[in-house]
């Protein structure tokens, strides 16, 4: 049986944008303000050091302490933190799970190695099982994303090699689009798998088959249009959810035309969260391209959409 978590990843999960100084330092100064706005946006958890905070743009010590200020700044409320420790370097990420663990993070994660790809599933479960004993008492979900890894194999299979491999398997991060294969995980070995989805244009249909809980970067911003649309699904108000992930879908849309990092951090300093600019490989937006964004997405009706006052 996995380990319990204080609460399973239900509901939405924010992976928070790490924050840099304009000079591209790591500002830890605004982590307050972005936990402050997912109490407010009542949010489970913050999975820190994800795809959307730029994890393989940081160096080992940035990750370290990027979570363990999390992990201070959530400490007595409601937030979990979950820290992705994943890496190239197998080393290193036993090294970021052995620190969460220390730190006190409700649970790790971690993706699979991408340079030198497991060349079969036995093996990346073997890697995910080298990585979560570093953390022998903490919960460990895999966090599959082949769009950016270019490792795609059966989460179902790896369930059933992992389930006896890595005691501390908690579940998938699954960011994934293949529903059929999501509909068996969600089952196996009687349901006992905790399968946070990772798709926010999909979160409608990953719900619809079973889904709970789902991590996405979107949600830094757009939390209270999913959060009308799980309570309109809730509520067996199917027209209502099906309006509030139309508007999350539309809202992403316009984001991914001018670079979806980029765009998400100047949607940040809009609403009073300067998160600063994304880091090389990725490429921050021009002050014209900045402006053009704030002017659709004011049209569109999103800054209304989000208005929880």
């Amino acid at each position: 049986m996995p380990l319990p978590l204080t609460t399973p990843l239900h509901g939405l999960i924010v992976p928070p944008h790490s924050p840099f100084h304009a000079d591209g330092r790591v500002n830890l100064g605004i982590v307050e303000k972005q936990a402050e706005r997912m109490h407010r946006d009542r949010v489970t958890a913050a999975f820190v050091c994800g795809s959307t905070g730029e994890s393989s743009s940081l160096t080992f010590e940035e990750r370290r302490t990027l979570a363990a200020r999390w992990i201070d700044v959530a400490a007595g409320s409601k937030l979990q933190v979950v820290v992705h420790v994943g890496s190239n370097c197998l080393e290193e990420a036993r090294l970021l799970a052995a620190h969460a663990e220390k730190k006190g993070a409700a649970a790790i994660a971690a993706l699979s190695p991408s340079y030198f790809k497991p060349r079969a599933v036995e093996v990346l479960v073997q890697c995910a099982a080298h990585v979560a004993t570093a953390a022998p008492r903490t919960p460990f979900y895999f966090y599959d994303i082949p769009a950016l890894t270019g490792v795609q194999y059966s989460m179902l299979r790896f369930l059933e090699l992992a389930h006896t491999a890595i005691p501390t398997l908690a579940g998938i991060k699954f960011t994934n689009l293949d529903l059929s294969v999501y509909q068996f995980c969600l089952r196996a070995h009687g349901g006992i798998w905790d399968m946070p989805w990772g798709m926010d244009q999909h979160f409608l249909g990953a719900l619809a088959n079973g889904a709970k809980g789902a991590v996405g970067g979107s949600y830094n911003y757009s939390a209270p249009i999913f959060n009308r649309m799980l309570a309109s699904f809730a509520k067996g108000d199917l027209v209502a959810a099906q309006k509030y992930q139309f508007q999350g879908t539309q809202t992403l849309t316009v984001m991914h035309r001018y670079g979806a990092l980029a765009a998400a951090k100047v949607v940040m300093k809009k609403l009073g969260i300067d998160v600063g600019p994304v880091r090389l490989p990725n490429e921050m937006i021009s002050a014209a391209q900045q402006a053009s964004l704030l002017a659709e997405l004011e049209q569109l009706g999103f800054f209304g959409w989000i208005d929880v006052n």
